[in-house]
């Protein structure tokens, strides 16, 4: 049986604590940033953020081979068979929430889609209003993949619950975990 893949797109808090626990798990990791020096630091085994362990943790799993960043989103993507998106989702001045980077990384992933045939799932760890999901990230992948959702590939929502400062004790030994999906293959994945 295949390893499992799983790739985050976005490697802040969320994105690099989310991937380093999966990795800790025994998954192969992709984690991809638009920031060449974050990506640098992170292969290096510095994690470009403070949070307790994280360090040791992550130096551990770049020494096992179970964490790798990228700058190729579009690679991670293709390469990967579980797909977070953990981009920032920032407050506008009038209180409403910056889609732009959800946006973004829809679109790359929709691009990345158009030329494949494999199922792959995408789950969204961004903060985000309820239906955003299906009401802008799977419809933006729909557009610029010709795919259609649930048919040619997954959909998920789990969001974070995690506290800065004890986020991989939050990862690892979570009160909840909530997991929304489209089908069923959707939810064994996510």
């Amino acid at each position: 049986m295949k390893e499992l893949t799983v790739g985050i797109i976005g490697s802040g808090y969320v994105g690099l604590v989310t991937g380093s626990c999966f990795a800790d798990l025994g998954f192969k990791v992709v984690l991809g940033d638009i920031i060449q020096e974050k990506v640098d630091m992170i292969n290096a085994g510095q994690p470009p953020i403070y949070e307790d362990g994280l360090e040791e943790l992550l130096k551990r799993i770049r020494a096992e081979n179970r964490l790798f960043a990228t700058t190729d989103i579009p690679a991670l993507i293709r390469d990967s068979d579980l797909v977070f998106i953990a981009v920032g989702t920032p407050s506008r001045e009038d209180g409403s929430i910056d889609l732009t980077y959800i946006e973004k990384a829809a679109e790359t992933i929709g691009d990345v889609l158009k030329h494949t045939s494999d199922y792959k799932v995408i789950v969204d760890k961004s903060t985000v209003l309820p239906g955003t999901t299906e009401n802008v990230i799977a419809r933006i992948i729909e557009e610029r993949s010709g795919k259609t959702r649930a048919t040619d590939f997954g959909l998920g929502m789990n969001p974070e619950f995690l506290k800065e400062g004890v986020a991989i004790e939050d990862f690892m030994h979570p009160d909840r975990v909530v997991i929304g999906a489209i089908d069923d293959k959707s939810y064994e994945l996510s």
